[in-house]
């Protein structure tokens, strides 16, 4: 299977932008060819449960959009729209692959365990991140614009020196997931990333969610071939799936992983979808999108797409149901935990910065709070 998937991959070096899709939007199953066996092995019940990671996921998303309006987040990126991309690629995964994020993976977060209430913790100034990386496999949210993608392949590249790849073992071979966005592919971090993991050969996974905008700027304004091409000088054969497709961005990232892993070289997946919401709520879309576009991309909703082939499959509207009210709660507690939380203490500042005891570093720490105590004594003698 690895093998025949390999040598049609080796085919998209030449290939046009041919978009893998195998859910249209009316909800009706698609033959993609070559990548039929992988979504073979999904049940009705295993595409229930990419409905209810989605519709939850979007409901974290909802919230965290009205927290920021209301004041308790300084700031929030939406992922309004790419539900599917996420989801369909953070179900493909092995709990050993390592995902590095932008600031908008709140679907992949879900996927690795992260409570979205950490998410919160990081938009609302308490933490620098808030979750483990390594006992979740995810890295904390990057905000520079496409350095992550240079961490991943570094990443990678360690992988393979401690021969953790091309082993035949499920359990042990494992790759880097370097996630970035259109915008960012104009960035030089994703060229060298690109660049270092061609010449080494590095297990490293490149996945763009081409949202058609980076901030206000069109995808045609930042490149003249589709992005599922910009790897091709770099040795890192690329292709294209329908991000709006959960069930074909799961198979197009599972078999994709799957040759990654079997020491086959880096390859990069453009997952073409929208960005329904705001750049982040610092953002104001409708300066330059019109309305007729975004009501176009609202007819081919992920969510409601998987649900029309569901209920062709059978599945009842009370279970549908089930995932709203369930949605309802995890709302209630997210926005609960996010106006309960304190700020951090002030020593925690120091906690981090070396993973030994630091001398330095300790008197830096008590001389603040030597400083922070001597308002205290100030307000007693008042």
């Amino acid at each position: 299977m690895t093998t025949d998937f390999t040598a049609g991959m080796r085919a998209t070096r030449q290939a046009g932008p041919h978009m893998i899709q195998m859910l249209t939007p009316e909800g009706e199953r698609v033959s993609s060819g070559e990548y039929d066996v992988f979504a073979a092995e999904l049940s009705t019940e295993d595409l229930f449960g990419f409905y209810r990671d989605m519709t939850l996921v979007r409901r974290v998303d909802a919230e965290g959009n009205a927290l920021q309006r209301q004041g308790q987040l300084g700031l929030w990126a939406p992922l309004l729209g790419q539900e599917a991309a996420q989801i369909g690629l953070g179900r493909a995964l092995r709990s050993q692959d390592f995902v590095f994020p932008t600031y908008r993976e709140h679907g992949l977060a879900w996927t690795r365990g992260v409570d979205p209430t950490e998410l919160l913790g990081m938009f609302r100034g308490q933490t620098h991140g808030g979750w483990d990386p390594q006992s979740h496999r995810f890295h904390t949210y990057t905000i520079v614009i496409g350095s992550q993608v240079l961490h991943a392949t570094g990443y990678a590249m360690g992988i393979q020196m401690d021969g953790d790849v091309g082993t035949g073992d499920q359990d042990r071979d494992a790759i880097a997931v370097a996630c970035f966005g259109d915008g960012a592919s104009s960035q030089g971090d994703v060229s060298e990333g690109l660049t270092f993991a061609g010449a080494f050969n590095a297990p490293v996974l490149f996945y763009c969610q081409n949202n058609q905008w980076a901030i206000s700027e069109p995808t045609n304004v930042q490149t003249p071939v589709p992005l599922n091409q910009r790897g091709r000088g770099f040795g890192v054969p690329g292709i294209r799936v329908d991000g709006n497709d959960v069930l074909a961005t799961y198979a197009v990232a599972r078999a994709s992983a799957d040759s990654v892993r079997a020491g086959n070289g880096p390859l990069l997946i453009e997952a073409y979808t929208y960005r329904m919401g705001a750049h982040t709520t610092a953002d104001d879309p409708t300066k330059y999108r019109s309305d007729a576009e975004t009501e176009a991309w609202a007819a081919k909703d992920p969510i409601l797409r998987l649900r029309r082939y569901l209920e062709k499959q059978g599945v009842e509207a009370d279970r549908f149901d089930a995932v709203a009210a369930e949605a309802d709660e995890l709302a209630a507690r997210i926005r609960e935990t996010c106006i309960a939380m304190e700020p951090p203490a002030p020593e925690r500042l120091w906690e981090h910065v070396y993973t030994e005891p630091h001398a330095l570093v300790d008197e830096e720490r008590d001389a603040y709070l030597a400083y922070l105590d001597s308002f205290a004594d100030a307000e007693e003698t008042v």
